[in-house]
């Protein structure tokens, strides 16, 4: 019996994707509606359409309590990566923090330390996961972080939307269709 759950842990690979799309489809969506209320609408506070995150935050950590719940088997590599995306999340709030108490978040700076950050947590999960197109995505994030450097403030968010494609959507369903097969041969 034991040795058959050793072999189910080993079978099971536990990243579905979810997330990644999650945060992939909404990060590339409010990327895309800021630049459209910003250029095409001239909507003053197009900024607010990222408030839409903190709605995504909410019902994510409702949904992996909720997952964790009902996980049969939990790895070290499912904590590893929690935690590399925990320390994403904290290092994220904190640096728009700080660059908005040096007013700093409108300057040509802010797309490319996001991109960089978004980068961190991608590389070190492909890492882990040994899943190398989330490695492939990170390193796409740190190369549009240094075109961000020659292109004007006001579209640099449009980079983000290719970010998200290529570190976050791609991989995730990837990711989902790993997680079906892996768990499709271990039930059988």
């Amino acid at each position: 019996m034991i040795e058959s759950m050793i072999k189910k842990a080993k079978n099971q690979f536990s990243e579905n994707g979810d997330s990644y799309l999650l945060w992939g489809w909404l990060v590339f969506f409010c990327s895309l509606a800021q630049f459209v209320l910003l250029h095409i609408m001239h909507y003053e506070k197009h900024y607010l359409v990222w408030m839409l995150t903190w709605v995504a935050a909410i019902y994510q950590i409702f949904d992996l309590r909720k997952r964790k719940n009902k996980l049969k088997v939990k790895t070290y590599t499912d904590d590893i990566v929690g935690y590399v995306w925990i320390a994403f999340f904290i290092s994220f709030v904190l640096i728009g923090f700080t660059l908005g108490s040096y007013k700093l978040l409108n300057s040509g700076i802010w797309y490319a330390i996001v991109l960089v950050l978004y980068g961190i947590p991608t590389f070190l999960s492909g890492i882990i996961l040994k899943f190398p197109p989330l490695v492939l995505g990170s390193i796409c994030c740190w190369i549009l972080s240094i075109i961000s450097r020659y292109i004007p403030y006001d579209f640099q968010v449009l980079l983000l939307s290719i970010a998200m494609i290529v570190a976050w959507i791609i991989p995730g369903y990837k990711l989902r269709a790993r997680y079906k097969s892996s768990n499709k041969s271990s039930l059988a």
